[in-house]
Order: C-alpha cells, then sequence, then structure tokens
C-alpha cells in the first residue's frame, strides 16, 4: 500500500466521523470540502508537502477511537464483560486488556456485515476511482446509518428529536446522525445495563446464600466473598459461561 492510498483510506476514515458529527444539512457541504482536499492532494493539482500530510493523517486517525467506541457494537460488549467480571467477585481478572481484546475482535464478528457493506460499496469503488471521497463517504454513512438505526430505540430517538426541536421525518432514513449518535448510544447503555443485570442475579443468590449460611453459623467476621467466590466460578464454568455470554451478545444484533 502506497503513500497515496494510505491517505485516500485514512480521509474516507475521516470523513465518515465527519459525516456523523454533521448535521444532515451539512452533509453535502461536508463531502463537497473532501473533494476539494483530495483533488489537491490525489494528483488534480499540487499535493501537500510530506510533513503536512502526516500531520493530517495522524489528526485523522485520532477520530477511529470515537468511532469505533460510539458507532460500533463495542459500548454493549465491553460494559456487559465488566458487569460480569464484577459479578464474579474478580477484579482484575481477566485484565482490562483481555476485556478490550475481547470486546474488540467480537464487535469486528458483529460488524461484519456492515464492513463488507462499506468496502464494496465504497472502500473498492472509491480505490478504483469510479467515484470521489464525497460520494464514498456518503455511502459509508448510510451503512452506518442502517445499522445504528436497528440498534435504537425510538423513545430516545423521539426525546432526541424534541430537544433537537427537529421537523417529523418522512423515513428512518432522514434522521440525521446528529440525532441519531446520541439516541443510539444511550439505547446502547440501557440495554448493556439490562443485560449485565440478567447476569449480575444468579451470582447475587449465590452471594445471598452463602452470606445467610455464614450469619447461621456465627461466622460474621468471615467475608462472604471469600467463600462464595469459588461457587461463582464453579457455576460460570458448569454452564460454559464465556460462551454463553459472548454467544449471546453476538446475537443480541442478529437482524441488523
Amino acid at each position: 500500500m502506497d503513500r497515496r492510498t494510505l491517505w485516500r483510506l485514512a480521509a474516507l476514515a475521516g470523513g465518515a466521523a465527519l459525516l456523523a458529527v454533521a448535521p444532515a444539512a451539512s452533509a453535502q457541504d461536508t463531502a463537497e470540502g473532501l473533494n476539494r482536499a483530495m483533488a489537491e492532494i490525489g494528483g488534480d493539482g499540487r499535493p501537500l508537502s510530506l510533513s503536512l500530510q502526516i500531520l493530517v493523517l495522524m489528526s485523522l486517525l485520532t477520530v477511529l477511537p470515537s468511532l469505533l467506541l460510539m458507532m460500533t457494537s463495542f459500548t454493549r460488549i465491553i460494559i456487559v464483560l465488566s458487569i460480569l467480571r464484577h459479578a464474579l467477585g474478580l477484579q482484575q481478572t481477566p485484565p482490562n486488556q483481555v476485556l478490550v481484546g475481547l470486546s474488540l475482535f467480537l464487535s469486528l464478528f458483529v460488524m461484519q456485515p456492515v464492513i463488507s457493506e462499506i468496502n464494496r460499496v465504497a472502500v473498492e469503488p472509491y480505490g478504483q476511482e469510479q467515484i470521489d471521497i464525497g460520494e464514498a463517504v456518503v455511502r459509508s454513512g448510510d451503512a452506518l446509518h442502517g445499522f445504528m438505526l436497528a440498534q435504537t430505540r425510538k423513545t430516545d430517538l423521539m426525546m432526541f428529536a424534541k430537544i433537537a426541536k427537529a421537523p417529523s421525518y418522512a423515513s428512518p432514513k432522514d434522521v440525521p446522525f446528529s440525532i441519531l449518535l446520541p439516541a443510539f448510544v444511550t439505547s446502547e447503555l440501557k440495554t448493556a445495563f439490562q443485560i449485565g443485570f440478567l447476569i449480575f442475579l444468579p451470582f447475587l443468590v449465590i452471594d445471598l446464600i452463602v452470606a445467610s449460611a455464614l450469619m447461621s453459623l456465627g461466622m460474621m467476621m468471615l467475608s462472604p466473598t471469600i467463600i462464595s467466590m469459588p461457587f461463582k466460578l464453579l457455576l460460570f464454568v458448569l454452564v460454559d459461561g464465556w460462551a454463553l455470554t459472548m454467544g449471546s451478545l453476538a446475537s443480541s444484533f442478529v437482524g441488523t
């Protein structure tokens, strides 16, 4: 991959981020601005210097964590896994790096249809110079828009539309990213806590049983957490908890 190809891919990612935070009325203006910038960098005009290209490239890469966290399935997955760790009574096991890695690769698995769609309708045509950067950004945004809209509750959309005093939209596709993005994040947080609550319940029952048993035996000075942890780990292993949790998280996005 040469420098120009790397720059174009980074510009596409950055453009998608700009489109996500821009209102619907300015989406076309954002795309046109990217087209003008790429005309200078892509060879139609005088190219930027190497140091300036690196500076702009690194600036665009700073938006990628926000894309990963706020516009994909990553938020729901990492929250559920964190709640699971606390439900087991384990403070640092699995470590944060492992949880983030699991969330990242499971997010890639869940987002594979969307990534394939973006590659098919935007990245490949843009790499073959069949479309310009503006059209590629719009097509990428449409693919992400469909995924986010399928996971967003109607009540959350209505709440943020009411706060923004937005007019009625003819179809869900007309909802701008400026309203869809906060509604999507709110829905993901609510869904993650609902799943975490259901995961927490059986381990809470074990804690209550152990605490009651210790109380009846007069062992009030002994921490129930120390005694209940082996039983919670045993239960988690017996039901194949990791496979059940990861499978349930992945299946919660089915139909998107």
